[in-house]
């Protein structure tokens, strides 16, 4: 495998580095070490007053050191209190040891509770310095603690979406674990780092790529420990990966069906693959990708590291290291801070009617609104709805990122708007678009309510359209109606009359009613229009209010060849029929006897 012969080559470089190290340096111990012993002790008295340091310096540089030693928080803040120059070696040593407690302190302790506590403090740190520091604590808290996987992948979700540098170094830093303890057969280090990547793919830090990846070199050759391993992972992040690569999911289990069927595997491992697929089968319900307290990130970017490439876990990051620029980036990292906490800056009291005025000056530029009369924002939105919809490949895909285009409230029938046109703009009607209506309908009821908006909207300008929209914007909502995406009461804005209705209008019924026909076949579309509850919503399309409008209807129907749908209204034109001639028959009978009557009067 690729994976394994990078990782013995990598461990291979390092031995031999280590060991020409090591040969130098004694090899550098014989030759000067015989030679200049003599003038090195010599020296060593003469000089040893002059090269004693002061006590203050020998508590800095024992204390400072970056070797585990414990300093007080108090005479921590008074050593930086002391150290009057920022640049030297001794006030960045110090406050590198700060940053290292500080992050560990602050990562130990988080929780799903008092996440949204500890992400400022976080910030409040320089997390582009010690980056390294960050990720070496966020994965050995993980490593320690498993359980809490879930809420250190949301931490770092955090981090991401405004450091996305300290992100990719930990996604790199825990592939390269995973792929050392796949090499080394270290099963509990091999399954936090498996579980560490789930959580990640979930928050969406990792692409699902590797997810894929990682479940492809599992399964290549099953054992029953690989597969455990595989059955873990999927349960972890297969919610996410069946709503953003299904089809992948799907090769997935074939794999898994396969191992079943070959039988090469213990009746425990059979089990737990059984217990996959039904899991599977219900949606991955129990299993949500990500906590709700946990999704904290609205803009997220995912990093595409493979298990086949060459990672430089950066590890001279984790050590302290002189930096000359360290004044200008702090300070850079405090204006930044401040942005990102929302502080503002402190101003300096020049005189109490100065004070007054800049603060009535912020009191009008706070009442002051800009309002957008161009229209600029809802052009823009369009046109990425436009761009997202013709840049996908299949409607999964685009499913996938429409919704993660931030709306403003009332802005979500743009998104219905703008499927539409582009359905209409096509030169022949794509399932691409029913199938990509009918999971938004789905997925929430305002877009069900919006395309419900839309379908009248449409039918009472279709004199506007021309012949090729008509048919592809009739086309979708007949898709949407055979699948249930859209209430069927939507009929009922269709009023089939000869006064009602244009030749462009009978033409979308024509379209619309054959479609459905098509997909449903002409028994169960009978059936769903003579169901007893929509019998009000359908009386415009099956007027009986008078049999103009109703012979109207048959022949319409019976014109485009569903005759078969108005059994019932040509039963009851006939019945209308019979009782007119009853009625008719009736009082011609009545008025004769009446004549009877008058002429018998006469005679008497």
């Amino acid at each position: 495998m690729d994976m394994q012969s990078r990782i013995e080559s990598e461990d291979v470089r390092v031995r031999v580095s280590n060991d020409e190290d090591r040969q130098s340096s004694r090899r550098h111990l014989q030759i000067g070490g015989v030679a200049d012993g003599d003038k090195i002790r010599k020296q060593t008295s003469s000089n040893e007053e002059l090269a004693r340091p002061s006590k203050k310096e020998v508590d800095r540089d024992a204390l400072g050191k970056p070797s585990g030693v414990y300093i007080p928080p108090f005479k921590l803040a008074s050593m930086l209190n002391d150290e009057k120059d920022k640049s030297s070696v001794e006030y960045q040593r110090l406050t590198w040891d700060a940053f290292r407690k500080s992050i560990n302190g602050l990562v130990n302790k988080v929780n799903a509770n008092n996440i949204k506590n500890i992400i400022p403090e976080l910030f409040a740190e320089n997390l582009i310095r010690g980056r390294g520091l960050f990720c070496r604590a966020c994965i050995k808290s993980q490593m320690e603690s498993p359980g809490f996987t879930d809420v250190f992948a949301a931490l770092v979700a955090v981090i991401n979406s405004k450091f996305p540098q300290v992100a990719l170094l930990l996604v790199k830093r825990v592939v390269l674990i995973l792929k050392r303890a796949y090499m080394r057969n270290d099963k509990p280090q091999f399954l936090a780092a498996v579980k560490f990547v789930a959580h990640l793919v979930n928050q969406q830090v990792a692409d699902e790529i590797i997810a894929f990846e990682l479940l492809t070199v599992l399964l290549e050759n099953p054992t029953d420990a690989r597969v455990e391993m595989a059955v873990a992972f999927v349960i972890e992040c297969g919610a996410l990966l069946q709503d953003v690569a299904p089809k992948g999911l799907h090769g997935i289990f074939d794999r898994f069906r396969g191992i079943l069927h070959e039988g090469e595997i213990d009746k425990r491992t059979q089990y737990l693959i059984e217990r996959l697929f039904a899991i599977g089968r219900a949606k991955f319900q129990g299993y949500p990708a990500v906590r709700a307290e946990l999704d904290l990130v609205e803009e997220k970017y995912s990093h595409d590291v493979s298990l086949d490439e060459e990672i430089d876990p950066e590890t001279a990051l984790d050590v302290f290291k002189l930096d000359p620029d360290f004044v200008d980036k702090e300070q850079k990292y405090e204006a930044l801070k401040k942005e990102l906490l929302g502080e503002e800056e402190s101003e300096d009291e020049d005189g109490g009617g100065c004070d007054a005025s800049s603060e009535d000056n912020d009191a009008e530029e706070e009442e002051m609104r800009i309002s957008d009369e161009t229209a600029t924002n809802l052009v823009n939105l369009r046109r990425t709805i436009y761009l997202t919809i013709m840049s996908t490949v299949d409607f999964e895909e685009a499913g996938h990122k429409l919704p993660k285009i931030k709306l403003e409230p009332g802005q979500e029938m743009e998104l219905c708007i703008m499927l539409l046109e582009c359905c209409s703009q096509e030169k022949t009607y794509l399932p691409y678009y029913g199938l990509l209506g009918q999971r938004f309908c789905m997925l929430k009821k305002i877009h069900q309510a919006n395309f419900e908006k839309c379908f009248v909207q449409q039918y009472s300008m279709s004199h506007r359209l021309e012949t090729t929209k008509l048919h592809n914007v009739a086309t979708f909502f007949a898709h949407l109606l055979c699948r249930d995406a859209l209430p069927w009461h939507v009929l009922g804005y269709i009023r089939l009359t000869e006064d009602y209705t244009t030749s462009s209008s009978r033409i979308f019924v024509k379209i619309l009613f054959l479609k459905l026909s098509d997909d449903l076949g002409i028994k169960i579309l009978n059936e769903r229009l003579q169901d007893p509850t929509m019998e009000e919503s359908l009386e415009s399309i099956f007027p009986k209010d008078n049999p103009k409008n109703t012979r109207f209807a048959i022949n319409f129907f019976t014109a485009i060849g569903l005759g078969g749908i108005t059994e019932n209204l040509r039963e009851y034109l006939k019945n209308m029929r019979h009782q007119k001639q009853v009625a008719e028959s009736s009082s011609s009978s009545s008025s004769d006897s009446d004549i009877e009557k008058q002429k018998r009067t006469r005679r008497s």
